[in-house]
């Protein structure tokens, strides 16, 4: 490791990571056609209700997951994307993982670029700045978990990048000294991405709050408030345009989906201790609501109440509720750690929940997937077993080498506290829904800076004391 810090002084580092990523990233594609190669499997990993969305905007021009019949039932930032990938070089997973691979590599260079830039304080300027970024970077780049998801058919990796744009272009405006036309461009374009990223997944509003608290920091409020408002009333402008089209479609107010209050639901019920507490993603969860059309607004509403309801009723429940979240969104193996198992009779009426079964001493367990069902191929030895001891290893070794980071660069707090803010942000909101590591990977390659800040801060030490030992007579 100490031999590859010194390789990362080197200018043409960057491009080899770049390659690193795509040889790992393609290799996986072509090694597992079972997994990623969907339009041959019709088994779909990641989410194929983009899919529906996809093939039916190509098909109908209409965003629903019923073709011709609108809905709003999840974001429809990734199925737009989606669906011109489709019309530019058709359906398959390979198409997808290589576009995939390609929005990988441009959020590993603004994970560089944003490196650099908070990293710039810290000894050695430019060249200890340039090191971190790099080994970020390659440890991104490397990263098992975000290997596996952002190949499958998954909104992940353009939520990355708005994410990391979004990041990048806020640095930038805070650099700015004068109130000019470039700076009131930097403010232009990221209301676009923060709208933009909104409608990919709706999880940026404490974030965009938080960083206003981290521009206070360098300036005053009045200067804060020239700089940030014209992000906050277009990323706004941008989502009431989603708005306006939901509320021509349901006659009420839905500001991006109509499945928030199902979110919220399992995040905040009597089942979500026990389902964390057993290893399994409430996901698989869902309440008893009178609605007869479970996907409409109405019945996504009356989940959001249930969960009110639960919350004002089990106040005493709430500490523990929030710790055990926090717990699966900071675990250093992946979570879920159990999924539901294949069984010989149907046990549910598939919509993506499983029947709840009581194994003996009342162990929670979560059987009768359908035959074929994705799901029921991460309980294999090659992801169950291999696949979770190579993540503990990997993501659990640059967790500690993060936390040692944070505390050698904190004399530096004022620049990166930009990351301690980013990940408060996503915490707290999947604290408040409900948490997974998928839902957490994102920001995971912004933790990898204070690793590979930690790994320099070591190196550097290491030289220091060999200079030492030379020079003694």
């Amino acid at each position: 490791m100490i031999a590859a810090l010194a390789f990362l002084n080197s200018r043409r580092a960057l491009r080899l990571v770049l390659l690193i990523a795509i040889a790992l990233r393609l290799g996986v594609l072509f090694a597992f056609p079972n997994i990623f190669r969907f339009e041959q499997t019709n088994a779909i990993h990641g989410s194929e209700a983009y899919d529906e969305y996809a093939q039916n905007l190509l098909a109908t021009e209409v965003y629903g997951r019923v073709a011709g019949v609108p809905d709003a039932w999840i974001p429809p930032g990734y199925s737009y994307l989606l669906a011109t990938v489709y019309s530019l070089f058709g359906r398959g997973g390979v198409q997808v993982g290589i576009f995939h691979t390609f929005l990988d590599c441009l959020c590993i260079l603004l994970v560089y670029e944003i490196g650099v830039r908070l990293f710039a304080g810290m000894r050695g300027h430019a060249i200890t700045a340039h090191r971190v970024a790099l080994g970020a970077c390659l440890c991104y780049a490397a990263y098992p978990y975000l290997i596996f998801q952002n190949l499958t058919l998954i909104d992940t990796p353009l939520f990355m990048l708005i994410l990391y744009a979004f990041l990048w272009v806020m640095i930038a405006l805070r650099e700015r000294e004068a109130l000019d036309a470039t700076t009131w461009g930097y403010g232009i374009l990221a209301g676009l991405l923060l709208g933009a990223g909104m409608m990919v997944r709706p999880v940026l509003p404490l974030l965009a709050l938080l960083i206003a608290v981290w521009f206070l920091l360098r300036w005053g409020l009045l200067q804060t408030i020239l700089r940030l408002l014209p992000v906050a009333l277009i990323g706004v402008a941008v989502v009431l345009i989603w708005t306006w089209r939901n509320y021509e479609i349901y006659g009420a107010f839905v500001p991006l989906t109509t499945t928030s209050g199902a979110n919220f639901w399992q995040g905040n019920s009597e089942s979500t201790v026990p389902y964390f507490q057993a290893g399994y993603d409430v996901q698989w969860t869902a309440p008893e609501i009178e609605a007869r059309d479970l996907t409409s607004r109405e019945a996504d509403a009356e989940r959001f109440a249930l969960a009110i309801d639960y919350l004002q009723s089990h106040t005493e429940q709430i500490p523990e509720l929030l710790w055990v979240k926090f717990l699966v969104h900071w675990s250093v193996d992946i979570a879920p750690r159990r999924n539901p198992t294949a069984g010989e009779l149907p046990r549910l009426t598939y919509q993506g929940d499983a029947l709840v079964v009581s194994e003996p001493q009342e162990a929670l367990a979560l059987s009768g997937l359908p035959a074929g069902d994705p799901v029921d191929a991460y309980s294999e030895p090659l992801f169950d077993r291999i696949g979770r001891q190579i993540h503990r290893f990997y993501y659990g070794g640059l967790f500690v080498l993060c936390l040692l980071g944070m505390v050698v660069t904190a004399r530096h707090w004022r620049a990166v506290s930009l990351l301690w803010l980013t990940q408060l942000a996503m915490t707290i909101t999947y604290m408040l829904f409900h948490p997974s590591t998928r839902y957490r990977v994102p920001t995971d390659p912004l933790l990898f800076l204070f690793s590979a800040a930690a790994l320099v801060w070591l190196w550097m030490r290491v030289q220091q004391r060999s200079t030492g030992r030379r020079q003694t007579p």
